[in-house]
């Protein structure tokens, strides 16, 4: 999931959905005056949120802002591939799986939520069967059926003319995906024959191959309930019918969401949310810098997770009181910089690979924030991610680059010098830094990049996920961050390794990297049942797509949050890259 996208981490999978927030709550490391703002109350300390759950409480009323620099890609649950949304959504729209509030790795336990318990598998893991829990009801009461989950996963894949934003994994896998052409188009109204729902509480999803991690594909957003008659395409977006504990009260596109709570969901249908505050606002285009000031003043969360900017993370970390109310983590992610391998030159693996040699990782890492916000790269596969094996093909004194090797690379690739562009999002002043950093290196060995910044708003969907976009504007290298689906090898690497994940928009291998031995290796991966074995193929496919040179690792991403004194509840979770879990947070504020 693109980074900010969709999401989720590690570890064995987990069943009870019993083990839901409130055990964690009773665990907390620090409580929350539930009486009283108390502006002088003493700090959890640094990184206490990635251990524990910091602020417990169980107080109700008030007003959660969040505030986000730019817009996201969609609020549509099935829509999206940004993990702060997959995050977000979850208050309005309800998975069959989800992830379990809980700090760090404890976060990486999936359990059900939609579903009254976890997938069945049979026919060694091709078909995977489904029971929702009794007595669920959208907001205006009416009752959510199997059914609405199918239609839900048939809108969000099969339609990629209308919704092209999120992953398309179920598109690839169920049988006859290939063909089917999704709800607008299908006038029948049968669906896809491969989801079978034989009463409302039941769903059957059959595979074209085994799928042994299902039941995290099945946490996605893609699998909250819509009613068929209830939605507009694209325009959903504008009237979300929730399945949640809050519902939307109004939407203004590009601008402001305000929820309040859903009185129609039920907490004996749901173990995991607590619906806290009255009232959950989202605030669009806001500056950077304003949003640090808010949080540091107690007013808001950054909803996009990614962590403070520079100039405030030198005021935090120069101050050991504000530093103990940070906390910093890995989130099971990648900086990286895709080198797009249908724009020439660089469909040549020589001159990819000069680009390897020739970048200065401590500048860009610099440039990033330092070693707080990562460790220098030298692996598709994170350090926290299954299949991890350490590595380092290109590498060069102190990471510092090197010229030389990298001039020779150009010189088998039978140049001296190259044009290019690299693109960058524009509301994020680190990955523009990081950004000059590469192009000041390139330019040592002949590699003249110019830098074109767009809105992560449009990323995708416009410009860096649009190959014919990329390939008319000469955009050969593309600055990313990504995180796993879900926690392992194959949720971190299928979507941008891939050549069946290729889109002609949201597209997010945008390398466009199309190997068939990586190919047949991400199916035999996510078909072998022994988690060693898998794994094993996992560093397979990691050292095969660095020798292919299509990725350039640059930071093993850490995020440093501020954590806002008024918010409770507040957990950093590895299910969502080290961002706070969005699912129970809470204010003492009046």
């Amino acid at each position: 999931m693109e980074g900010n996208p969709p999401i989720m981490r590690r570890s064995a999978l987990a069943a009870v959905a019993a083990i839901g927030s409130a055990s964690l709550l009773v665990a907390g490391c620090s409580k929350a005056d539930d009486n009283k703002n108390d502006d002088t109350a003493k700090s959890a300390g640094a990184n206490a949120a990635t251990k524990d759950v910091v602020n417990a409480s169980t107080k109700k009323g008030g007003t959660v802002t969040y505030e986000y620099s730019d817009v996201p890609d969609s609020f549509d649950p099935g829509n999206t591939y940004y993990a702060y949304m997959y995050n977000l959504s979850r208050l309005y729209a309800r998975p069959l799986m989800t992830f379990q509030p809980g700090a760090g790795e404890k976060g990486n336990t999936l359990v059900p939520d939609l579903a009254a318990s976890k997938g069945v598998p049979s026919d060694g893991g091709k078909t995977w069967t489904y029971k929702l829990r009794a007595g669920l009801k959208y907001q205006d009461g009416s009752p959510i059926t199997s059914k609405d989950v199918k239609y839900a996963v048939e809108r969000s894949n099969f339609a990629r003319d209308v919704l092209s934003l999120g992953p398309n994994y179920f598109q690839q896998f169920l049988v006859g995906g290939d063909k089917y052409k999704g709800p607008y188009k299908d006038k029948s109204g049968k669906g896809l024959s491969s989801i079978e729902t034989p009463d409302d509480t039941t769903v059957v999803f059959h595979l074209k191959t085994a799928f042994q991690e299902f039941d995290y594909l099945v946490a996605s957003p893609q699998t909250a309930p819509v009613p068929q008659a209830k939605d507009n395409g694209v325009d959903y977006v504008k009237n979300i019918v929730s399945s949640g504990s809050y519902k939307f009260k109004s939407y203004a596109d590009g601008k402001q969401a305000v929820l309040v709570r859903n009185e129609n969901w039920d907490a004996k249908t749901d173990p995991l949310r607590k619906q806290y505050p009255d009232k959950i606002v989202v605030n669009l285009k806001v500056n950077a810098e304003t949003i640090d000031k808010d949080v540091l003043a107690g007013d808001a969360i950054d909803l996009g997770g990614t962590g403070v900017q520079a100039a405030t993370q030198a005021q935090v970390l120069a101050s050991a009181d504000k530093k103990a109310d940070t906390d910093n983590t890995y989130g099971g992610r990648l900086v990286y910089m895709a080198i797009n391998s249908k724009v020439k030159p660089f469909d040549n693996v020589a001159c990819r690979k000069a680009v390897q040699f020739a970048i200065d990782k401590v500048s860009v890492q610099t440039a990033e924030g330092g070693p707080v916000r990562g460790d220098i790269a030298s692996t598709v596969l994170p350090p926290d991610i299954p299949g991890y094996e350490k590595s380092d093909v290109y590498a060069s004194a102190d990471n510092k680059g090197d010229a030389a090797k990298a001039k020779d690379q150009l010189k088998a690739c039978g140049k001296s010098t190259v044009k290019t562009n690299i693109a960058a999002r524009s509301d994020r002043p680190q990955e523009i830094d990081a950004a000059t950093a590469i192009i000041n290196s390139l330019k040592k060995v002949g590699i003249d990049a110019s830098l074109k910044q767009y809105p992560s708003g449009k990323y995708f969907t416009d410009y860096a996920g649009v190959p014919k976009f990329t390939e008319k504007n000469n955009i050969g290298l593309i600055m990313m961050q990504w995180g796993a689906d879900w926690p392992s090898g194959y949720g971190f690497l299928q979507q941008i390794l891939n050549g069946s994940a290729i889109g002609s928009s949201g597209n997010t291998n945008l390398s466009q990297y199309d190997n068939k031995d990586v190919n047949s290796l991400l199916e035999k991966a996510i078909g072998t049942q022994d988690d060693a074995a898998r794994n094993a193929l996992y560093t397979e496919i990691d050292k095969k797509t660095m020798d292919d040179a299509v990725i350039v690792p640059l930071t093993y991403f850490k995020v440093l949050l501020a954590r806002p004194k008024y918010a409770t509840n507040l957990v950093s979770s590895a299910a969502f890259s080290g961002q706070y879990d969005y699912l129970n947070i809470g204010t003492t504020k009046k």
